[in-house]
């Protein structure tokens, strides 16, 4: 909230912006916060710098809000037509185009000196690579019915990042990770285009869920049961504990409880599973943060 003394039309104009950057829907950012958070203690040992959890924290921030800024833009002209998006600050002409794109390229700046000034080359050069792929998703729409598989590139990326700003180099852990969180995302990204898949066929908008048809739940069960499978992969390559793999089993049971909210797929229980993904990554970050404070 706002205080009282602020005038009107800024308070209205500052709304607007928040609302662009989904800064009141934190779920996209937690969903982006966990794997790097993964990524971050493992490398780091159990034991990773304040400095990086700082700089990739707030950077996760930064970026999905630069991401949702690009988003919008991209999609203004068919967010209109679907029933979620049409009263978008972008979409209604509340903010204007070219100021989407002044945030995103802000938000970008801003990210990039955290990088240059708080961490090392390695993850600078990954860095360019992070910005492209933000740039790149929400096109991909209009190209392919594997958008979700761009977004899950996009939302791994700080993996490798997290991984050279803590360790200084790369490894086959760190790809591991990348594949089982890109899987992750394209998994929890179809439930949530599966939300919007009526609005999106109308306009002509491609996506998984489009893609999937009717195997959709067959397939979102078969990305989940690969990204458990992977996390084991990881468990057993780094020699972690039980309480490791108990946050692997509540992400299991969490994926069997998705299916459950998503089955008769109405929109109301598919954007529920997706947004219970959010309890999946914690569980996995709670379950590896003990196991490695009790090692």
């Amino acid at each position: 909230m706002l205080p009282d003394a602020v005038p009107e039309h800024i308070r209205s104009r500052l709304t607007d912006y928040a609302k662009l950057l989904r800064i009141d829907r934190p779920i996209g950012t937690l969903l982006l916060l966990w794997p790097t958070y993964w990524a971050l203690w493992l490398a780091g040992e159990g034991n990773p710098g304040i400095g990086n959890i700082i700089v990739f924290t707030l950077g996760v921030f930064f970026m999905r809000a630069a991401g949702c800024a690009i988003n919008d833009f991209a999609d203004r002209d068919w967010d209109k037509h679907v029933k979620r998006t049409k009263d978008r600050p972008l979409t209604t002409g509340r903010v204007k185009a070219w100021e989407a794109v002044a945030l995103f390229g802000g938000l970008c700046i801003i990210s990039f000196l955290m990088v240059v000034l708080f961490t090392n080359t390695l993850t600078l050069y990954l860095s360019f690579g992070g910005a492209a792929l933000a740039f790149i998703y929400p096109f991909s729409k209009r190209f392919t019915h594997l958008p979700q598989l761009f977004l899950g590139a996009a939302f791994s990326w700080a993996i490798p990042m997290a991984w050279a700003a803590e360790a200084g180099e790369l490894s086959q852990i760190t790809w591991l990770l990348f594949t089982a969180n890109v899987l992750w995302t394209v998994a929890y990204d179809t439930f949530y285009a599966m939300v919007d898949r009526d609005d999106d066929l109308k306009v002509g908008i491609k996506s998984t869920a489009i893609l999937f048809g009717d195997g959709d739940r067959a397939i979102i069960g078969a990305l989940q049961a690969m990204v458990v499978l992977i996390l084991i992969i990881v468990g057993n390559r780094c020699e972690l504990g039980s309480f490791y793999y108990l946050g692997l089993v509540a992400m299991a049971c969490l994926f069997i409880y998705q299916q459950y909210l998503a089955k008769d797929r109405e929109r109301d229980g598919c954007f529920k599973a997706f947004l219970n993904n959010n309890w999946a990554g914690f569980a996995v970050f709670a379950g590896l943060v003990i196991d490695l404070i009790v090692a």
